[in-house]
């Protein structure tokens, strides 16, 4: 946590969160479930898809780039695979439906292949994995943004992918195990939060055109105020993939399975498209129908306990596997508060005056 940044209570921004989509014609359900996705991805540490995000969902859906209301339509179905479209709506809402009816296919037959097209921004893709986990089932997400070029391919300097997010979540009896990345080497989001004054990001993690490396969020987003909008079509610069021609490769693949073959379209070539839409290509199954329950959950409780018992690098800091990081956030971040950069809290506050919504004047 940053010497700047306030500790904001959890049910305090919750109830902001929701009020302000109350007020851009929302329903009381979808509101609420746009503010408890972002809010969740606070208390998980995903700051970069959290309320950092509300001026701009709000500008899109005045824009109308999102839709309230919407609810996603099935496109082709064969009963074990099932392809939708989201028709623009919160991908909050939309995401939420087409998980819901993998989750009781997969429960039903023991695997759903799942597509989602035309999907406004979904958030944090864990969110889906963890609703799997919950129903006791495996999932694998692979995620693209149709129309957006944030990302250098290893080896480039221009633009040419999305931030493509991968996700996997593993459900254990012990606990989760729940990988989600983007596979840029920061979220647009973590760029985002560092121009509001959070978390500086990683050196190297941007480039300029002459292929300089940089950590300068101006890289991407161009000149901007210290409190309003960010637009990352105004910067000459790109974030890089993560992990070089590794990270690169899978950002193709998503680009390729959640844009492609979901019919939603890639991140380029950039035209005339009006929309920016995300795309998931996803896969549930059940261990149970899978396989031996027992001795999956004993082999793996074996793994995963082997992993953790590695000699740590460092004494204070032990090995740790996928979501655990999360999880001890959530616990302290719902007693202790929310931190958030003033400067986020202050594009927040400002949304919520134009939209006549209240906040408070002292935290």
């Amino acid at each position: 946590m940053a010497s700047t940044d306030l500790l904001i209570p959890a049910a305090l921004l919750e109830d902001v969160v929701n009020r302000i989509f109350l007020a851009t014609g929302c329903s009381q359900t979808e509101a609420r479930r746009i503010a408890t996705h972002l809010l969740g991805a606070n208390l998980a540490g995903h700051d970069s898809h959290g309320v950092v995000r509300v001026p701009r969902y709000v500008e899109w859906q005045e824009e109308g780039f999102v839709l309230a209301g919407q609810q996603a339509s099935i496109i082709s179905d064969g009963g074990a695979f099932v392809l939708l479209d989201g028709h623009y709506g919160f991908g909050q809402t939309v995401a939420k439906q087409a998980t819901d009816l993998a989750i009781e296919r997969a429960l039903a037959n023991g695997s759903c292949i799942m597509g989602l097209r035309n999907a406004g921004h979904i958030g944090r893709v864990g969110d889906y994995a963890e609703m799997a986990i919950a129903a006791g089932l495996i999932s694998v997400h692979f995620v693209n943004v149709a129309g957006s070029v944030l990302v250098a391919p290893f080896g480039g300097t221009e633009r040419r992918f999305s931030t493509a997010p991968f996700c996997v979540g593993v459900p254990l009896p012990e606990g989760p195990v729940l990988l989600d990345f983007a596979t840029s080497f920061v979220a647009e989001g973590k760029v985002l939060v560092a121009s509001n004054g959070g978390k500086a990001l990683p050196e190297g993690a941007l480039i300029e055109p002459d292929g300089r490396l940089s950590s300068d969020p101006h890289t991407l987003y161009g000149p901007y105020e210290s409190v309003g909008p960010r637009n990352p079509s105004l910067g000459a610069g790109a974030i890089r993939a993560f992990g070089e021609h590794k990270g690169s490769g899978l950002a193709m693949m998503c680009e390729l399975l959640a844009g492609a073959l979901t019919g939603g379209g890639t991140s380029g070539p950039v035209g005339a498209r009006g929309r920016i839409t995300n795309g998931m290509f996803s896969m549930f199954f059940s261990p149970q129908h899978f396989g031996d329950l027992a001795t999956f959950h004993a082999t793996a409780r074996e793994y995963v306990a082997w992993v953790k018992g590695c000699a740590p690098a460092s004494a204070d800091m032990p090995v740790l596997v996928p979501g655990e990081p999360e999880a001890a956030r959530r616990a302290d971040r719902l007693k202790n508060g929310v931190p958030l950069p003033a400067e986020t809290w202050a594009n927040i506050a400002a949304t919520a005056h134009r939209l006549n919504v209240t906040v408070p004047n002292q935290l």
